[in-house]
């Protein structure tokens, strides 16, 4: 020690030392600076930046040695060999590059020092080469223990250096940093100096590639220049990158404050790196500490406060096996009643970034779109796809004795409601019905809504007959019980089609299919019944499709022809008007009768585009007659609510030329059933042309008074039914009297239908009915006949 210190008191120029001492420390400086931001840089980038602080580093530990060399004065002319002075630079930048390497490649302290260590024998290597390169008239021994020691001082307090600059890149750890390389640097210099033994001997001589001191003093200004230039570049650059990397950390950290998501990044060993506030509210974290704690360690600690649920051992290791594994895991777990999705992603080099979402409003939508793709949005029963699902389930768990059974129901006359009160009282009236039938079916039975006011049941798990009837016989019954909605009291009934399975189908679409077939044979069994699939229905229907078919080509055809049946006034026995009848000429199946295709244009809305045709040709055909011949139309119920009604008699009225008194439409008691006062206005619209109304088939409907009181009718014409039965019933008899009775009591003329023989017309006559018409008279007859049938006085049905 004492050497030492000898060596540094009388052996060097302390201002030349001062300026050694200044490099150094400057260099070292720069040498923490640029291994922070090594550390911090991945990929290519970080070879460069250790590239860069091996260079500085290397530099700095040579400038320093040579001019603290030029401050050592131990007398005698020396010079420096060039090619070992080279050599020392060389070792002490590769040396250092090795340990630097080391260091900033691994996140472990034991790492970082081993790598500090090599820094520090880098040193020693670069000194003790530098020491070589003197050559001076004097033999050079060294003192080996202090030799050792030198060394030891400057890997240890290299070592330090690197581990204290490793745990945090802040100003106290880079000052501590920089402080401890330098002193390793110095310490060993003069402590290798205080080692070095000179004994005079004139016989050495210097070789002639060695540098004098002056030259030396030189090279080493320049290169201390050249080394504080680099340094206070790299000085710089690092600043300038820290200060990029503060704005990007700062968008970073706006960035995660902002996201919706909870994000929560890991290293390999499952410690927290980085998380964002949104992570720690979601997770009811913000009240522990976080970063550089292990996930585990977080989950046992929530674990015993019955906040977390599980093995957290068992669910962190499989976290970390899945990360090492670069496995990308997906899982939604519920956290105080929330439902979040966590995706763990994992990272290059190790550990993983976990985003947390929560799902719990979405999942809740997606849960109702679900119910409402499968649902009816009204009733809330299930729709045509759940039925259907449920249909199809319900056939594969039957057993083999088991019956199923699907029930299709249809309200009868629903549209009426619509139409008069408004959809949302049919709408109300729909959620009423679907609650009843709710009510009415078995526990294990299926309601569904299959749109407008079609239902469907599907009954399971019996094995009789009976039980799809005692079912349809009870939906009939509550169905069909009054409802009271809004201060209204309806009414309505329900036809209901059924099909069995297996005898009936054993797939959804045909039982389906069939128990819409019955409940088309139900409707047109009066409504409000219901009746069973029967073989032959299928066979029906087609026939019913083709003939709709053919309905429907007939209109373009022109194949509809008005036929005319005279009526005769009873008394004078003159034809004062004709009743147009429609026929259909078939190309194939010939004259068709009204009977067997006018139930079906009704049914499908043709019926419309049928009655204007036959009321502009009526008209038409009624202008070419004389003036006291009227002509008798028939409106269908389906015709009279079509809101062009009106438009279409003013158009035909008006492009024949005919006069509205001649025209006489006939209407019947179920017109009178729709909604009256909108009823009432239209005949009263027409009755304002100058136009004729008769009510149809009186007698065999509701035939209420109220009705001849509510609106003047022109004319009453008695149903057939009672003119057949004439001469044989006396009920008959009496009902024709009374109808007689009560037009002549209000004016209103009499007309009886179906006259077929001369008994009944004298009977009639003596009954004081106005007018007659039927086959005693003529059958109907095309309008090219009309002239012979007013020349003629009986044209009979054989003729």
């Amino acid at each position: 020690m004492y050497q030492v210190l000898y060596c540094l008191t009388d052996e060097h120029d302390w201002r030349l030392v001062a300026l050694g001492g200044a490099v150094c420390l400057l260099a070292s400086a720069a040498a923490i600076s640029l291994f922070h931001r090594a550390r911090a840089t991945r990929g290519p980038g970080r070879l460069a930046w250790i590239t860069l602080d091996a260079a500085v580093s290397g530099c700095g530990v040579w400038a320093t040695h040579f001019i603290a060399m030029l401050a050592y004065g131990p007398g005698g002319a020396g010079a420096y060999n060039i090619p070992v002075t080279i050599l020392s630079l060389i070792l002490a930048i590769s040396v250092t590059f090795v340990g630097l390497s080391i260091a900033v490649s691994s996140s472990r302290a034991a790492w970082v020092v081993v790598g500090g260590a090599i820094v520090g024998g880098g040193v020693a290597a670069m000194h003790y080469t530098g020491m070589a390169a003197l050559e001076m008239p004097a033999r050079v021994d060294w003192v080996g223990s202090t030799v050792a020691v030198s060394v030891l001082l400057g890997i240890v307090f290299a070592a330090l250096a690197l581990f204290v600059a490793a745990r945090r890149d802040d100003l106290s750890h880079a000052l501590s940093a920089t402080a401890l390389l330098t002193l390793a640097i110095v310490a060993h210099h003069f402590t290798a100096m205080g080692a070095v033994l000179l004994t005079p001997d004139p016989t050495l001589a210097i070789s002639g590639l060695a540098v004098p001191p002056a030259s030396m003093s030189f090279l080493t200004a320049t290169a201390a220049v050249a080394i504080i230039a680099i340094a206070l570049a790299s000085a710089l650059l690092d600043r300038r990158a820290k200060g990029e990397l503060g704005r990007q950390q700062l968008v970073l950290d706006s960035a995660l404050e902002n996201m919706s998501q909870g994000l929560c990044m890991f290293d390999a060993d499952g410690k927290i790196i980085l998380f964002n506030e949104r992570y720690a509210s979601m997770l009811r974290r913000t009240d522990i500490a976080l970063t550089g704690r292990l996930l585990v360690d977080v989950l046992r600690e929530e674990q015993a406060k019955g906040q977390w649920l599980g093995d957290a051992d068992e669910f962190f290791a499989r976290l970390v096996a899945d990360a090492r594994e670069g496995r990308t895991t997906t899982d939604v777990v519920n956290r105080f009643g929330r439902s979040i999705r966590v995706v763990n992603q994992p990272m290059q080099g190790g550990g993983w970034v976990a985003t947390f979402e929560d799902i719990t409003e979405w999942l809740e939508a997606q849960a109702k779109i679900t119910h409402m793709a499968r649902h009816d949005a009204l009733t809330g029963l299930p729709n045509r796809v759940l039925f259907h699902e449920e249909l199809e389930q319900g056939l594969h768990r039957a057993k083999s004795d088991d019956q199923l059974a699907v029930l299709c129901l249809d309200l009868d006359h629903f549209k009426d409601i619509n139409d008069s009160l408004g959809h949302p009282i049919g709408d109300a009236l729909l959620k009423e019905v679907g609650r009843r039938l709710k009510a009415t079916v078995g526990e294990h039975d299926t309601v569904a809504r299959l749109g407008g006011d079609e239902f469907a049941v599907v009954q399971i798990g019996r094995s009789e007959e009976a039980a799809a009837r005692s079912l349809a016989g009870r939906l009939v019954e509550v169905i069909s019980a009054p409802y009271e909605i809004d201060d209204h009291q309806i009414v309505i009934g329900v036809s209901i089609g059924i099909s069995l399975s297996p005898q009936d189908g054993d797939n959804p679409d045909e039982l389906l299919k069939n128990a819409d077939l019955a409940l088309y044979r139900a409707k047109a069994d009066g409504r409000g019944t219901y009746r069973f699939f029967e073989t032959g229905m299928d066979a029906r229907a087609q026939a019913r499709r083709l003939l709709e078919m053919d309905l429907r080509a007939a209109l373009q055809r022109d194949e509809f022809q008005p036929y005319y049946q005279p009526i005769r006034d009873v008394a004078s026995g003159r034809v004062v008007a004709f009743e147009a009848l429609l026929r259909w000429n078939h190309p194939q199946r010939g004259l068709i009768a009204p009977i067997s295709f006018i139930p079906l244009a009704e049914e499908t809305g043709l019926i419309v585009q049928l009655g204007e045709f036959v009321l502009r040709s009526a008209c038409t055909d009624a202008a070419t007659w004389p003036d006291d011949i009227d002509v008798a139309v028939n409106l269908s119920p389906v015709q009279f609510k079509s809101p062009n009604l009106i438009a279409s008699v003013t158009a035909a009225l008006a492009a024949s030329g005919l006069e509205a008194h001649r025209l006489e439409l006939e209407i019947t008691e179920s017109v009178l059933l729709q909604n009256s006062e909108a009823t009432l206005t239209t005949l009263h619209e027409l009755r304002a042309m100058g136009v004729r109304i008769s009510l149809d088939d009186f007698g065999t409907g509701y035939s209420s008074l109220s009705y001849l009181r509510s609106f003047p009718f022109d004319k009453i014409k008695i149903d057939r039914s009672f003119v057949s039965e004439l001469a044989t019933r006396e009920d008959s008899m009496a009902i024709i009297r009374a109808v007689t009775g009560l037009g002549r009591s209000l004016g209103i003329v009499t007309t009886a239908e179906g006259v077929e023989n001369d008994a009944q017309l004298e009977l009639l006559r003596r009954e004081g009915c106005t007018q007659a018409q039927g086959y005693l008279f003529s059958k109907p007859r095309p309008a090219s006949e009309v002239a012979m049938m007013l020349d003629r006085p009986r044209l009979r049905a054989s003729a």
